[in-house]
């Protein structure tokens, strides 16, 4: 009895986070997930992929990000059940569970790598097979947790905190990169707008009152994306480490060989899709062991390649010589593409296939808010709901529900020379 009590004490650790200060561990089981191993990867996932090479101090993690999103969780309940919400205990850890294990699938570099390593298939795809697998494991205690991450509970506001256009994940990741980053404009008022949350009609709503907090969040929700997610010269370094990894495997396919990590090789050296991945547990057991650090190591390794294309490539990456990006609300000139495209033929002595890599285009696409997709309403004093782009006298808002698309283009900056 003593040593089961030393050991339930064990288990009530405390978090020292920077951005909320003490976050605490609410339940056993929450405890226990966190020390499992597939949750400890995400020490060794970045959250932000490549922003650190152009904000120093974003070299943050998922696994900060999944503990705050828990903590702001814990805060969320708290608020609706002082305001007379039925939440039972069991679906308080639901919550927590869902919210902690939302990013579980992530793979190296989070989304800069996401679709590369295997085909198709999402981060959200691989978090679902993962708590499947941990449920498993658990013994079936998982059960409500994922129930409410796929929006199956019939308390469909649950699965609204978890993800939603106004969810625990989005309200971290806003503070959270923010802060790392130390890009102010991402700074939002988290605190005031949980304490705005209730629930009407099993719908989360936000009272009037909270109407200005919410407004902030969209527009800094939008401010991060052009400033930091979509930063031009990230868009570069996660677009030159996706080029490299698809050069390493275009070799490998070709009999190529490399010295790497066996978890690495074993996706680089065969090609995956979605409908293969998830029906073969092998291939979930071998990803669930990538982290940023064996990708690092294989692009350290790869810039000793004899392959010229790869090993320039990865040269560049190391030492932060990145693409120039060339951001444009129209297709880019096709005249200059082909010029480009000519220059590095030429200048590198490389056929057409080659040169692509150092010359091509791609699109990126931003919207701060999608009307209809677990939309934002608000809770008006005579107790009706409309959504918030209705409701907010700032014209701006409705400009954020449309999706801004944008033309991209790549090249090696010393093709503009002389051209």
């Amino acid at each position: 009895m003593h040593a089961e009590y030393i050991l339930l004490l064990n288990k009530k650790k405390i978090i020292n986070d920077p951005v909320y200060g003490f976050i605490s561990i609410p339940t056993e089981l929450v405890y226990d997930l966190i020390d499992h191993p597939y949750f400890q990867r995400l020490r060794y996932i970045r959250q932000v992929g490549m922003t650190h090479l152009v904000y120093p101090g974003a070299l943050h993690t998922r696994f900060h990000h999944a503990l705050g999103a828990m903590h702001l969780m814990g805060l969320a309940i708290e608020t609706l059940c002082n305001k007379g919400t039925d939440i039972s205990p069991e679906e308080k850890e639901g919550l927590i569970i869902a919210i902690l294990l939302h990013d579980i699938g992530h793979g190296p570099f989070s989304h800069a790598l996401e679709h590369t390593i295997v085909e198709e298939i999402s981060h959200e795809d691989i978090s679902i097979m993962l708590m499947d697998k941990l449920n498993a494991e658990f013994g079936g205690q998982l059960s409500l947790a994922i129930s409410i991450f796929r929006g199956e509970y019939h308390k469909k506001f649950l699965h609204q905190l978890v993800s939603s256009q106004l969810d625990m994940d989005r309200m971290d990741y806003l503070n959270r990169d923010s802060f790392f980053t130390g890009v102010s404009e991402g700074v939002i008022s988290s605190d005031r707008i949980i304490k705005m949350l209730t629930v009407k009609n099993d719908m989360v709503v936000v009272e009037e009152k909270g109407i200005y907090s919410i407004e902030k969040f969209l527009i800094a929700r939008r401010l991060m994306y052009w400033q930091v997610y979509l930063h031009k010269t990230v868009i570069a370094a996660e677009q030159l480490l996706c080029k490299i990894f698809c050069r390493a495997r275009e070799l490998a396919l070709a009999g190529t060989r490399f010295p790497l990590t066996p978890a690495l090789a074993y996706f680089l050296n065969t090609e995956i899709d979605r409908t293969e991945f998830m029906a073969n547990p092998e291939h979930l057991k071998v990803f669930a062991l990538l982290d940023d650090t064996d990708v690092m190591a294989a692009v350290k390794i790869w810039a000793g390649s004899t392959d010229w294309v790869l090993a320039t490539l990865c040269h560049n990456f190391i030492n932060r010589r990145l693409y120039h990006v060339d951001i444009t609300s129209d297709s880019p000139d096709t005249v200059w593409v082909e010029e480009l495209r000519r220059k590095a033929q030429q200048q590198y002595g490389l056929n057409e296939h080659d040169a692509s890599y150092f010359v091509f285009t791609d699109s990126i696409r931003n919207n701060a808010y999608n009307k209809g997709d677990g939309s934002i309403h608000i809770l008006k004093k005579d107790g009706s709901v409309i959504d918030i782009t209705l409701a907010s006298d700032n014209s701006n808002l409705e400009a954020l529900s449309k999706t801004v698309k944008k033309h991209i283009l790549c090249y090696t900056k010393e093709l503009a020379l002389n051209v």
